[in-house]
């Protein structure tokens, strides 16, 4: 087995089991993006690396 793999399972081993499905739960939705989720995500970095994004002074939380 590769290092991060063994990483991994050690990872999820030291969860409870309740957060292990929890955690199953979010890989799968990164791991099977729709392509709309792909869409969006790209949309997000091309924001981020053109400096496009507000800062967390300029949200309005209200």
């Amino acid at each position: 087995m590769s290092s991060v793999r063994n990483q991994l399972i050690n990872v999820i081993d030291s969860l409870p089991e309740t957060e292990q499905q929890f955690l199953f739960e979010v890989a799968i939705r990164f791991l099977i993006a729709s392509g709309s989720d792909l869409k969006s995500v790209e949309a997000a970095r091309e924001e981020f690396a053109n400096g496009e994004t507000a800062s967390h002074e300029k949200i309005n939380r209200d």
